[in-house]
C-alpha cells in the first residue's frame, strides 16, 4: 500500500510539474508590429538591427503569403479574423464593410476577429489597438477592444507620434493582446516607390521604433513574458500593389518570445490567416469553427 502511495504521489508530482512548466511556456502579453506595404524582399537589403535580434531569438519567414487581392484592408482583416477573403467578405482596398456578406458574425455584428475571441474567452483582458491608417479600425472589432486610436505621423512624415503613445501604452496598461500598425512603408512605396532608397531609410527608421518597443517592455516589467510579432499585410512593386508577383505577396513574419521556439528561419508554409490562429494558440483560445487559420505549430513549444 505504502508503494502504491508514494507512486501515485510521484505521478501526481510529475503532471502539477509538467502543467507548470507547459504554463510558464505560455506568454501572459502578444505585442503585434505591423508595417503596412513591407515586402519580404526588403529583409536581406534593410538595415535593421532590432529586427535582426528578434529574428536571432525567435523564429521567422519571408515567405508568408497574402491573400488576394495583395491590398491592405483584405489582408489586416484576413490577418485578424483568421480567414480568407472569401470568408470575411472584405475585397477592396479600403473596404470598410464586407462587399460579400460575411460567412459568420459574432454577437457584435462583425465576423470575429483575434480581438474578438480574446474578449469572449478571456473577458478581463486589456485589448489595444493603435494605428496610422483610419482603415484598420474598421476591421479589428472596436467593441472587443479596451482602447484603440488613430495616431496620425508629423507633418514631415515621422512615426514618432504613435510609437510614443504605444510605448506608453504597454507601460501603462500592460496589455495581454495588443497591436500597432505603421503606415509609412506603404505612404512611401505609393509616393516614391518601394525597393527605393527612400523605402529603405523608412524601414530603418520603423526599426528604431521597433526597438523602443521592446525598450517599452522592459521598462514594464513584461519582457519575459511577452511574445512580440513583427509582420505585414503585403508588399509592393514599383508604386503600387494588389496583383499577383510575389514581390506583392510575400510578407515577413517574425516572432519570438516564451512558448516560441528559436529555430530561426522556419520551413512550414504560412498565410495570412494564420497570423490569427498562432496568436490564438500562444494565448490558449479556442479558434472559432468559420477560421481556417492553422497555428504554425513548426514554431510553437
Amino acid at each position: 500500500m505504502r508503494r502504491v502511495f508514494i507512486l501515485a504521489a510521484a505521478i501526481v508530482f510529475s503532471l502539477s510539474y509538467a502543467i507548470r512548466s507547459y504554463a510558464a511556456k505560455k506568454p501572459a502579453h502578444v505585442i503585434v508590429v505591423g508595417f503596412d506595404g513591407w515586402g519580404a524582399y526588403s529583409v536581406p537589403k534593410a538595415e535593421m538591427p532590432n529586427l535582426s535580434e528578434l529574428m536571432e531569438r525567435g523564429a521567422w519567414t519571408l515567405k508568408k503569403r497574402s491573400v488576394l487581392p495583395s491590398s491592405s484592408a483584405i489582408n489586416w482583416a484576413s490577418m485578424f479574423m483568421g480567414v480568407g477573403t472569401e470568408g470575411h467578405g472584405y475585397t477592396t482596398w479600403g473596404s470598410k464593410t464586407p462587399e460579400i456578406p460575411s460567412i459568420a458574425l459574432s454577437e457584435n455584428g462583425i465576423f470575429p476577429t483575434i480581438f474578438t475571441i480574446t474578449r469572449q474567452q478571456r473577458p478581463k483582458s486589456e485589448i489595444g489597438v493603435l494605428y496610422e491608417w483610419d482603415g484598420i479600425k474598421y476591421l479589428i472589432d472596436t467593441l472587443a477592444v479596451s482602447h484603440h486610436a488613430q495616431v496620425s505621423p508629423t507633418p514631415e512624415g515621422s512615426s514618432v507620434p504613435i510609437t510614443d503613445a504605444f510605448a506608453e501604452y504597454i507601460r501603462q496598461s500592460k496589455p495581454t493582446l495588443a497591436l500597432v500598425s505603421y503606415d509609412s512603408p506603404d505612404a512611401v512605396g505609393h509616393r516614391v516607390g518601394h525597393d527605393t532608397p527612400e523605402y529603405y531609410a523608412m524601414l530603418r527608421e520603423l526599426d528604431g521604433h521597433l526597438g523602443r518597443i521592446v525598450g517599452a517592455l522592459k521598462e514594464a516589467g513584461i519582457y519575459d513574458s511577452s511574445v512580440v510579432i513583427v509582420t505585414s499585410d503585403h508588399g509592393g512593386i514599383g508604386k503600387g500593389h494588389g496583383g499577383i508577383t510575389l514581390a506583392e505577396m510575400e510578407t515577413p513574419f517574425v516572432i519570438a518570445g516564451p512558448g516560441v521556439r528559436q529555430i530561426g528561419e522556419f520551413k512550414s508554409a504560412m498565410m495570412q490567416y494564420d497570423v490569427a490562429a498562432t496568436i490564438a494558440w500562444l494565448l490558449g483560445l479556442k479558434q472559432p469553427q468559420p477560421w481556417v487559420g492553422r497555428p504554425v505549430k513548426e514554431i510553437l513549444k
